[in-house]
């Protein structure tokens, strides 16, 4: 909220004592809260010991972030920040503003504090009249104990955060995530400094804390994989229920947004909502690889290509694509496009085991790319496979396959983003990484050097896959990948 909107206060509030009486009276008792902990405790506890290893006498601030405007005093509906997540455990029902605090011991390791601001009695102001905070106006939120019980974590209050949090920072190291809730971060600059810290130097101890928190989401562990695999399994039935009103997306008009929204409502059921803004990409808007506008028609004869991915209440996300006939049936040029794709994507697939590298699993798939680009003619007089291929002096086959083959995927659709190159790219795979294999072909409507019967047609097939100890496990290897799979996925659902 802007100064100006505070300051403005043209909401109407209640104030007479008798209505304040009046409305704390005549509740029925609270349901009790749930003394379990939540099925992810012990593992987000094993994550946080990792950390606290990493930075053994240091602070550590990891805020959930704050809720951002949409239009004016109208906000997002709130989603924590990754690194909270996957530390605290606290996901889908995370209050904005919350932070977690890793607070360095004298004998070594970390009591870790999650303060927020808990649900207050029906008796207090805030109850009825605080619009940020008030159960009346956002609903019932969890209590200091309930949180306790739920995550195995220390609860206090957010009131207590400022005093606690830039206390000794001249003598203790300080590191926050910086990105997650700038306005905390501005504020928590200042009291460093004014508490002897060195300014020059924040952002760098700052900037290891995210590179650790980032890397430490490489390896996926048990509770994580199942996750994953609820979050695939959920959006094959968004992908199935898209299918089945191919007929209505033609027929209505704008059948992207159809798509679109089908997807979406399955995803919002399923779990908290979608991953990233779905692709539902037809005809040639299929060649524009992040096409989310998804305002145009689906036309008979079209291919759809579909990008989109559930991400459940865990907040982990599927990210899956399909490209679809929408006529039930691809022609022979898109066949003969798609077979080339679905070969490309057997090559990655069989590439990502452990021993090989990340980067080998796009090398096998843009190999043969590279082949069927060459069979067709495609790349310049003179150039041969290996031509193309060298990095140097070739990459011709980028012009219709210009996107990575693989991403690490988990509570992010592109996770892990600030792993160095040494940890990323260039990385041994290892059992417990998720990642996707994804190639495609793109042909323009426009691209002159393509054959004409290709024009207007992209195609990319993307699969979710677990590195285990001797190869992989396709997390989607149940929603159909060859064309002759395709097909008969269409029919089946169409004729139910």
């Amino acid at each position: 909220m802007s100064e100006e909107q505070k300051q403005a206060d043209n909401r109407a509030r209640p104030t007479t004592d008798q209505f304040r009486a009046f409305v704390a009276r005549d509740w029925a008792p609270r349901t009790p809260p749930p003394t379990e902990p939540d099925s992810v405790a012990p593992f987000a506890a094993a994550r946080r010991d990792a950390l606290s290893q990493a930075f053994p006498a240091d602070r550590l601030v990891i805020p959930a972030g704050g809720l951002k405007v949409r239009s004016n005093d109208t906000d997002y509906v709130f989603r924590a920040h990754s690194a909270f997540v996957h530390m605290s455990g606290w996901a889908g029902d995370a209050e904005p503003d919350a932070v977690l605090v890793f607070e360095p011991r004298a004998e070594g390791g970390h009591d870790v504090v999650l303060y927020f601001t808990p649900m207050a009695e029906r008796d207090s102001e805030e109850f009825f009249a605080n619009a940020r905070y008030g159960e009346y106006w956002v609903g019932a939120r969890p209590t200091l104990e309930e949180l306790a019980a739920r995550l195995g974590v220390t609860t206090r209050h957010l009131d207590e955060f400022e005093a606690h949090v830039a206390k000794d920072a001249g003598l203790t190291t300080v590191r926050v995530v910086r990105d997650a809730d700038r306005e905390l971060t501005a504020t928590l600059d200042e009291a460093r400094v004014a508490e002897g810290a060195d300014r020059a130097s924040l952002a760098e101890a700052d900037d290891a804390l995210a590179h650790r928190l980032s890397t430490l989401r490489l390896l996926k562990d048990a509770w994580e994989a199942e996750q994953m695999q609820q979050a695939v399994d959920a959006t094959q039935v968004g992908f199935e229920a898209v299918i089945a009103e191919l007929d209505e997306a033609v027929a209505k008009g704008r059948g992207e947004r159809w798509v679109e929204g089908i997807f979406g409502l399955y995803a919002r059921h399923s779990g908290n909502g979608v991953g990233y803004d779905s692709i539902c990409a037809s005809g040639d808007h299929a060649n524009t690889l992040h096409w989310i506008k998804n305002t145009g028609d689906v036309k008979e004869g079209d291919l759809l290509l579909l990008d989109a991915g559930v991400e459940v209440d865990s907040l982990f996300t599927a990210d899956i694509t399909r490209t679809l006939p929408v006529s039930g049936t691809f022609t022979e040029a898109q066949r003969e496009i798609y077979d080339a794709v679905f070969e490309a994507q057997e090559a990655g697939i069989a590439a990502a085991k452990p021993g090989n590298r990340f980067s080998d699993i796009h090398e096998a798939a843009i190999r043969v790319i590279a082949q069927h680009l060459h069979r067709w003619g495609l790349l310049p007089d003179g150039v041969s496979v290996e031509d193309t291929l060298d990095k140097e002096t070739g990459q011709y086959h980028r012009r219709w396959m210009v996107h990575g083959t693989s991403h690490h995927l988990g509570i992010d659709v592109h996770d892990c983003a600030l792993a160095t190159r040494a940890e990323y790219m260039d990385a041994v795979l290892e059992p417990g990484m998720v990642l996707t294999v994804e190639p495609g072909l793109y042909f323009k409507a426009d691209d002159l050097l393509a054959p004409e019967k290709f024009r207007g047609n992209g195609v990319r097939i993307e699969d979710d896959l677990l590195i285990t100890a001797d190869g992989n496990v396709n997390l989607s290897r149940h929603i159909p990948r060859s064309a002759d799979e395709v097909e008969a996925w269409i029919a089946q659902i169409q004729t139910r």
